[in-house]
Order: C-alpha cells, then structure tokens, then sequence
C-alpha cells in the first residue's frame, strides 16, 4: 500500500512512510428539534463536504533511511522538498488528489491545513499533517436592471459557435482512458460516456482528466476524445 499525492499540475509523489492511520469523514448536517407532544426529533439535512486527514512521518534525509515505504527512486531527494512542496499546493488553492494504492479511496479536494514540526527532541524526523477538503464548484450568478430588448434587423443566420471546454465542463467521452496525461497506462474505452471534466494539462497529449457526474475519477482522454454537452 502507498499514498500518492497529486498536484493540480499533475505532479506525483508518494510519501515516502505510510501514515498509521487516516480518516475520511462523511457527514450530513441533520439537525435536532423539539416538537410539543412529540419530543425531539431529527430533520435530515443535505451532504456535508467530506474531508481526508493524514498525520505521518517525513525523514529529514530520506536518501539515508531504509524504512521508507515508498521506493526511493520515486521519492523526493529530502524532506524539505516534501514540506516546500505541501505549502505550495495549499498556497496555490488548487485541486489536489490522494490516491491510496490497494483501496477504493481516490479523493479530490484542496489541501487546507498543513502543519508539521518535530518531536521528543529528535531533529531526524519531520511530523507531519496535512487535511484535503471537499470542493464542490459554484459560481455567483450576476442580476442585472432588466433593458428593452432590441429588435435585430434580419440578416443572413450564421452557425453557432462551439461549446468551450474546460475545467468543471459536462462532456461526452468516447476514447480511451489512460492513467496520466503524458498516454502512460491506456485502459478501457469510454462510449458515449457522459463525463466532467476535473483536471486539465495544457499541452499535453491527453490533456482531459474525467470524472463520472458524481466525481467518481475514470483517467485522462485525448482532446479529440471529448466533446461539450
């Protein structure tokens, strides 16, 4: 089992020791009320945002330790690439993604708490936590003073424009899913596939991260592979 990290750039490194222990916290914001003749009762609320926390251990010099849970090669050169590297992804408020090798847990959210420091006088381990919470997407819609409409003079009709794709974009997917942007780990072929899109890589030759409607990840697809719904 290894824990992946994955940066909005999609950069990927797996911590290099296994936490003991990690939380994933589901809860819905039911309320408590008192009824006359009745007593309480409970008013079912909707969906809180899920949250993902990990306390674990980050050697000062990894390159020295065989402990690690992680094969070197995949590993930063030091511990303090790891701690630059955490402060960026929560300064950059960008998506992130944890990944848990061996389990069903793939969650997707921004890094919001990172803290670490060391302890019992040991200056050979860095301690460190980090919390990854649920983002849903929303946007403020702008209400204007409601105008005359103007009548447009007839004219020769024109095509409209394509839909743009993007980040948060409903799509249709019919290609193959690979493992990363760069074409590494094709897999199964999506058909008329209502998708969104999570994650996108400028440039690259499968540029589309796609998630089922529910944020359920599936992979990255090629530009071609995606058409807006």
């Amino acid at each position: 089992m290894n824990f992946y990290l994955t940066d909005y750039k999609n950069r990927t490194w797996p911590l290099p020791l296994n936490p003991s222990e990690f939380k994933l916290t589901a809860e819905r914001d039911d309320k408590t009320v008192t009824v006359v003749r009745l007593g309480e009762i409970s008013t079912l609320g909707e969906d809180k945002l899920q949250s993902l926390e990990l306390k674990f251990t980050i050697p000062t010099d990894i390159r020295a330790e065989h402990y690690t849970s992680a094969p070197k090669k995949k590993l930063a050169k030091n511990g303090q690439s790891y701690l630059t590297w955490f402060n960026w992804i929560k300064n950059q408020r960008h998506l992130c993604r944890l990944v848990i090798s061996g389990t069903k847990v793939n969650f997707q959210g921004v890094l919001n708490t990172f803290e670490y420091g060391m302890e019992e006088g040991y200056a050979g381990d860095y301690i460190v936590t980090i919390k990854i919470a649920q983002y849903k997407p929303h946007r403020a819609i702008k209400v204007g003073a409601s105008k005359k409409k103007k009548t447009a003079k007839k004219g020769k009709q024109r095509s409209a424009p394509p839909k743009k794709v993007g980040r948060g974009s409903k799509v249709v997917v019919n290609g193959v899913l690979h493992r990363s942007s760069t074409g590494s780990g094709p897999g199964v072929t999506e058909r008329n596939a209502q998708r969104k899109i999570s994650l996108v890589v400028p440039g690259a030759k499968y540029p589309y991260h796609v998630t089922t409607l529910s944020g359920g990840a599936r992979g990255w697809v090629s530009a071609s592979a995606v058409k807006a719904v």
